[in-house]
């Protein structure tokens, strides 16, 4: 194999004696690699030992690092691709490419060029973190340092400036990964366990006191049999059957408190099964339900995109009414949050079929206009 360091910076041969904790070396210089180093930014064998000797009090000199990051590029490529050291190793003679971590002739240093994400899917997943409102400023920072460990320090730095400036509004509820977790448990199906009913408090916001919420229903427990988990504009939602109401309903997972398995055997299964939980989210406007009807809106041309967005393509009518309107035809939860998100639109959307819902927004109209006249 051709040597990948400058003449300069040929190791010497060691005079010392045993040193201990070398077994340990190899794994610790993989990942101080890790964390100090990206496609930008090296660091010198020399340094890499003083980081060993300082940081962990193991001592290491430059031709044990060289062997170290040998026998470390063969180790991943055997593991990824299922293969042999020996494998590995013919390999990486072949092509040196393989490698994931080189030595940059020009900054003279070694750097990792290959982990398993790229910085951009890092980046992706930490964002999508911020944008969850379900999850609490603790919980999202935990789970953004552990995403972070998979890039170096100075792509951490640059991936929390990009987020902070995205920064979401976060949920007070700590307890939300767990009533997630137990959700998932009493709908398991696994060795046979049957899915059964949960109970929980509701809590809600109370104009008193912003920052603590409230139990719903004086803290009497709903009691509900889950079906699915639902994640609609950055909250995470239940989607269970209401033996009360005999319908679906969804509940918000980060208002739900102390949550209990039952024991008893869900129902609604039959209700569950007759829905397309795919296009469930576009039907139910902002998660609040109602009476499903089949209805026909309006819509100026630009507004394609916007009706796509939020109805979908399967199983919905799109016509073209004239050269500056199209319309669709598509089952819809009807809501006052329903008609509020059609008269965003203005003038740009009407509500065509059928005459009952019609009726139904021009109420809704009035209703409004009289706060406004009275």
């Amino acid at each position: 194999m051709r040597k990948e360091f400058d003449e300069e910076d040929e190791p010497k041969k060691s005079t010392r004696g045993k040193k201990n904790n070398q077994k340990m070396k190899p794994f610790l210089v993989y990942q101080y690699l890790m964390r100090h180093t990206d496609e930008n930014h090296v660091i010198r064998a020399d340094d890499i030992c003083l980081a060993m000797a300082e940081t962990y009090g193991i001592d290491a000199e430059r031709r044990g690092i060289y062997r170290d990051i040998d026998e470390i590029n063969k180790a991943i490529l055997a593991f990824e691709e299922g293969i042999s050291i020996k494998e590995a190793a013919e390999w990486i003679e072949d092509d040196e490419s393989l490698k994931n971590i080189i030595f940059d002739k020009h900054q003279k240093g070694f750097c990792m060029q290959q982990r398993h994400y790229d910085y951009t899917d890092i980046q992706l997943l930490v964002e999508s973190i911020y944008a969850s409102k379900y999850l609490s400023e603790p919980q999202a920072e935990r789970l953004i340092k552990i995403l972070c460990e998979f890039v170096s320090e100075f792509q951490e730095k640059k991936i929390r400036h990009n987020a902070i400036l995205t920064d979401r509004v976060k949920t007070n509820n700590s307890g939300v990964l767990n009533n997630i977790e137990k959700i998932d448990a009493a709908m398991s199906m696994e060795d046979k366990h049957t899915p059964e009913k949960i109970s929980f408090k509701y809590l809600k916001y109370s104009i008193s006191n912003l920052n603590q919420q409230v139990e719903r229903r004086h803290g009497s427990r709903y009691e509900v049999s889950p079906y699915a988990l639902l994640i609609n504009d950055g909250n995470y939602y239940l989607l269970a059957y209401n033996d009360y109401v005999k319908d679906l309903r969804t509940y918000r997972i980060d208002r739900m408190k102390d949550v209990k398995l039952l024991g008893i055997e869900r129902e609604g299964k039959e209700v569950f099964n007759k829905i397309n939980l795919k296009n469930y989210t576009q039907r139910v406007f902002s998660m609040f339900g109602g009476e499903q009807q089949v209805i026909t809106i309006q819509f100026i041309n630009p507004l394609l995109d916007a009706a796509v967005d939020r109805f979908g393509k399967k199983g919905i009518l799109y016509n073209v009414v004239d050269d500056k309107h199209f319309s669709i035809t598509a089952p819809v939860e009807i809501s006052d949050q329903f008609y509020g998100w059609v008269l965003g639109f203005g003038n740009k959307a009407k509500i065509l079929k059928p005459q009952k819902v019609v009726e139904g927004f021009t109420e809704y109209l009035d209703k409004i206009r009289n706060m406004y006249e009275s």
